[in-house]
């Protein structure tokens, strides 16, 4: 048949060949490159046309451009894209966001070209304002830098506390993806440890132990600083990936700091299941804070997210796809306002379900002296958030001793603030004025 391609090979070539609204699509390097192609296409267009950016940008670049764009006339969408090989050949998952005035006009394109869940709906929606679809695509990110993390941290213990082989490992894997573990990472983590080399021997074992990152992760942590959200699993994930980096030094450091061996007596089976429900209970605190961050970063930026739009848009095409993310969309339609995934009676029942075997792996990964940053930091957030009373109290009485930040009282009101002369007898002077 007669193909509906138009080739061009100009810009003012190619905008004359579109219909109005024109919906140009850019999928460049992120950068400066997005900005001298958004410089090259506006004398070009008119009132009302859309430009689209499907590369990898920074949201706050994001922002600048859509309200630069805006002032012109014109629409903008900044639109997040994962999905890697798999998603080009059937279907990514889009997160799009910006002027919403564009959705109406690109809502059928993108979702047709979409990736699908079972039922036929499209893994693409309507994010929210400016910059908020490449935000949660940075934050997809982190979450997936998250995962990988809590996946290589299991293997490592069935390693190196079990010594499993890889072909065992692989076994495991597999039987985890039939059940609450069901996405593509705990599948693909199956296949590699089953992949052999040349000479019939795991391939996983002649990796070197150096993970590479492309900078989303480190984005998604200082993001979180920036809102004050914990998302101490995901920092926990990319520092995991930086002291990988430091290779010889940690091969210099096996041969002279001591540590205990990992011994493991008792039952193995028993260890690999407490083993299953540690890293579902660690999985739910990754969403947690990155729907955390995502509320933060709505009230500080005022965008009306899609909440569970979003963990349905993560359902297929995209790398942290998975079946838990059915109960994140569950959870939300149960509650649009729903403050923190834990206060959801589904993933407060799964945590208390989970809880002692997540306690149990951790502290015998502690004994055996194998690391878990992303789990125990986990364990620890989750601990910290289920105690009303924390020792921030100790901390802010050290503040305001050695700079008189002042500090609240737990009997007086809510923003009255007090200083003390710690040093002598000077009693206390309450003062509006200190920022503490």
């Amino acid at each position: 048949g007669r193909s509906s391609i138009i080739p061009t090979h100009t810009l003012p070539d190619l905008v004359k060949n579109l219909k109005r609204p024109r919906r140009v699509m850019l999928m460049i390097k992120a950068g400066k490159p997005v900005d001298m192609v958004i410089e090259s296409l506006l004398p070009l267009l008119e009132p009302g046309d859309i430009i689209i950016d499907g590369g990898n940008s920074h949201y706050p670049d994001t922002i600048r451009r859509a309200e630069y764009v805006e002032s012109k006339g014109l629409f903008y969408v900044g639109m997040g894209v994962s999905g890697g090989e798999e998603g080009a050949r059937y279907g990514p998952s889009l997160m799009p966001g910006g002027s919403p005035e564009a959705w109406p006009h690109v809502k059928e394109i993108f979702q047709a070209i979409a990736a699908k869940v079972a039922d036929g709906t499209p893994c693409c929606d309507w994010v929210g304002e400016n910059g908020a679809g490449h935000f949660v695509k940075m934050v997809h990110n982190g979450i997936e830098y998250g995962d990988m993390e809590l996946i290589a941290e299991a293997y490592n213990l069935m390693q190196t506390a079990l010594g499993m082989t890889p072909d065992e490992m692989s076994r495991v894997f597999a039987r985890w993806n039939e059940g609450k573990l069901d996405s593509y990472l705990i599948e693909i983590t199956s296949e590699i440890l089953a992949f052999k080399d040349e000479d019939g021997r795991p391939l996983v074992d002649k990796i070197l132990d150096k993970a590479g990152q492309k900078g989303t992760g480190k984005w998604t942590v200082q993001a979180a600083l920036d809102f004050g959200t914990p998302l101490t699993l995901i920092a926990e994930a990319v520092f995991a990936r930086a002291l990988s980096a430091l290779k010889d030094e940690r091969v210099a450091a096996e041969a002279v700091l001591p540590g205990p061996e990992a011994q493991f007596t008792g039952d193995r089976d028993a260890f690999i299941a407490d083993l299953e429900d540690a890293l579902y209970a660690a999985k739910i605190i990754s969403y947690t804070q990155g729907y955390m961050l995502f509320r933060a970063a709505a009230e500080e930026q005022n965008w009306n997210l899609n909440y569970g739009g979003i963990a349905l848009m993560w359902r297929e095409g995209c790398i942290i796809r998975a079946a838990f993310l059915e109960n994140i969309k569950a959870a939300y339609d149960r509650n649009p306002d729903l403050t923190n995934l834990l206060f959801d009676p589904y993933f407060r029942e799964a945590v208390a379900q989970g809880q002692a075997a997540w306690r149990r792996i951790v502290a015998r990964a502690a004994e055996w002296g194998v690391p878990l940053p992303a789990m125990s930091s986990a364990l620890a957030f989750f601990d910290g958030y289920r105690h009303g009373r924390l020792p921030a109290n100790l901390i802010q009485a050290q503040r305001d001793y050695f700079g008189a930040h002042t500090y609240e009282r737990t009997d007086c009101p809510r923003g009255q603030f007090f200083h003390t002369d710690w040093t002598g007898e000077g009693g206390d002077v309450t003062s509006g004025t200190y920022n503490a």
